[in-house]
């Protein structure tokens, strides 16, 4: 895949970065190293250039893939690169258990300094959920990240079902709208779709969570639900049209984001990043080609097509909206 000038040094300080860890011992062998996810945080980087850094790490054997794990620090020798994280004995990856994330670790030593709150709670579970995914987040899991007993939760939140609705709200909340709208309907419905983009983003587990067939009773989430009925309302619609309008704007971006929840889930499965993985199917997709039956995919191949979600959202957003300026009367 093509790399540009821009990408490919920073998935470079990223790996010399990882590689320092390494060396200083602060990941061992057998410790899980930050996912292709946890790398766009910290570092602000698209995913692609996170798996490139992951990539060329495991090229040079200080990490490896470790399917239903993840990619953890691979055994090395005491002369190795990886130096001071050397001759340390190798921990399984599979017996060690999921490291909590790190805004969770900071919380759970201040857990002590002051009294549980249902914000603590719902913040850890997010932190949780971010690093890890939603299905790491249970009651017992959270507790123990907070330093609390699994039963001193239920004085902050019911059960799991309401922890999840609070988490739900909690993401929502932390982006406002503008308090000033644009004045125009596709100016308002393309500034509410990439904030819940963005949302989706930073928060890979929100789109699976959200159903649009039996929609939560979210708070958070209303304001964006208002904010896009007011875009449309007024202009020659029935009120019907105008919530499937909306129904189908936020099914389109939670689709495409439930993408990047989907993906990250299969790395950890496979122990193979994107790349990897696209490297497996190599041969097989060669053959298909070769028969000459699909010669327009064979070109699109050759040419080195790099799929980017975030242009595939921006993309078919304005196809959307483009279709919704037809509904109404006017040229895309």
């Amino acid at each position: 895949m093509p790399v540009d000038g821009t990408e490919a040094p920073r998935s470079g300080r990223i790996a010399a970065e990882l590689r320092r860890r390494i060396a200083a011992g602060e990941l061992a062998p057998g410790d899980r190293v930050p996912s292709t996810r946890e790398i766009t945080r910290e570092w602000g980087v698209a995913m692609a250039t996170a798996t490139r850094a992951l990539t060329e790490l495991r090229r040079e054997g200080l990490v490896r893939a470790v399917p239903g794990v993840g990619t953890v620090v691979a055994d090395v020798d005491a002369g190795a690169d990886a130096g001071a994280g050397a001759g340390r004995p190798v921990r399984d990856a599979r017996q060690a258990g999921p490291r909590p994330a790190p805004a969770a670790r900071a919380r759970r030593r201040s857990a002590t300094d002051g009294a549980l709150t249902p914000g603590r709670v719902v913040t850890t579970a997010v932190a949780v959920a971010d690093a890890e995914g939603l299905a790491a987040v249970s009651m017992r899991r959270v507790a123990a990240e907070l330093g609390v007993s699994t039963m001193a939760l239920y004085r902050h939140v019911a059960d799991k079902d309401d922890l999840l609705l609070q988490m739900m709200d909690a993401a929502f909340s932390e982006q406002p709208l503008p308090a000033d709208p644009p004045e125009g309907w596709r100016e308002r419905l393309t500034v509410a779709a990439r904030l819940l983009w963005g949302m989706f983003r930073r928060h890979p587990w929100l789109a699976p969570a959200l159903s649009l067939t039996r929609p939560q009773p979210v708070p958070g989430a209303l304001p964006f639900t208002e904010w896009a009925l007011a875009a449309l309302e007024g202009r020659g619609l029935d009120l019907p049209t105008v919530m499937t309008a909306h129904l189908t704007l936020v099914n389109y971006v939670r689709g495409t984001a439930v993408n990047v929840e989907a993906e990250t889930e299969a790395e950890a499965l496979s122990g193979l990043d994107v790349e990897e993985w696209l490297e497996t199917q190599g041969p097989a997709l060669g053959a298909l080609l070769a028969t000459g039956r699909f010669p327009a995919l064979g070109r699109l191949t050759a040419a080195g097509y790099e799929l980017d979600l975030d242009v595939l959202f921006e993309f078919g957003l304005q196809r959307l909206l483009d279709g919704i300026a037809v509904l109404l009367g006017e040229t895309p």
